[in-house]
């Protein structure tokens, strides 16, 4: 798991790290309820979390962010679909975009429909878009910043699955593909920046498996916290 707990102390944040033990510990992320603003499920739990340590610590709301890995990556993509009013961006890592489990029986390998994981759920920009509204109807105001990290050689989460995610994320903040930066932020990384780079990145690393591993400083970074 992450630790961001130096960064925090450091520049004066506070950081949650939710699990759950449902589902061999993965979020739900396939139910109508979790893809439902407010539907009640782990979405509305986790948001429900932010709203009162918000409130009890006296927080900005305007400056709370989603990451995670696998199955937090997954989260991080539902929640800034479901909820683009609560957070300011996401950076996450070897996910899914939001929706590709829809109606799935479960979220988890042992029981999702394994067509999403595997990069089979191949959708237009504009088909994600659709879907991705579809969850809050009613928001009619920008959606959150996006960071999201891959790699090449993953096989448990397929590789396929972050060109999904750019291109959801890609419609839903009207920005397009401009340039690769190779070797950032590191050797072997492959930079994709879309717009000016400002609200969507993705980051191809060459060679790695599931999952990419953490970089902090990086999301520490993008959320503007640095």
């Amino acid at each position: 798991m992450a630790n961001y707990d130096r960064y925090a102390d450091a520049k004066g944040f506070i950081v949650v790290y939710p699990s759950t033990k449902k589902d061999n510990n993965c979020w739900d992320v396939a139910s109508k309820a979790t893809l439902t603003n407010n539907g009640g499920g782990d979405s509305t739990g986790l948001v429900n979390m932010v709203k009162y340590l918000v409130q009890k610590y006296n927080a900005d709301p305007t400056k709370v962010y989603a990451t995670g890995s696998s199955s937090g990556c997954m989260m991080t993509n539902v929640l800034l679909a479901v909820y683009p009013d609560v957070f300011a961006a996401g950076s996450c890592y070897s996910g899914v975009a939001a929706g590709c489990l829809a109606g799935s029986p479960g979220s988890s390998p042992q029981s999702a429909d394994p067509k999403c994981a595997s990069g089979k759920n191949i959708k237009t920009g504009a088909e994600w878009a659709e879907q991705a509204k579809a969850m809050y109807p009613g928001f009619t105001g920008s959606y959150p910043r996006m960071q999201t990290l891959h790699g090449t050689a993953d096989h448990f989460v397929e590789y396929l699955n972050l060109a999904e995610q750019l291109k959801e994320w890609s419609a839903l903040l009207g920005v397009e593909f401009t340039k690769n930066v190779t070797n950032t932020p590191e050797s072997g990384y492959t930079q994709m920046v879309y717009g000016d780079g400002t609200k969507l990145v993705g980051y191809s690393a060459a060679n790695v498996g599931h999952t990419v591993p953490v970089h902090p400083q990086l999301d520490v970074a993008w959320f503007g916290l640095a």
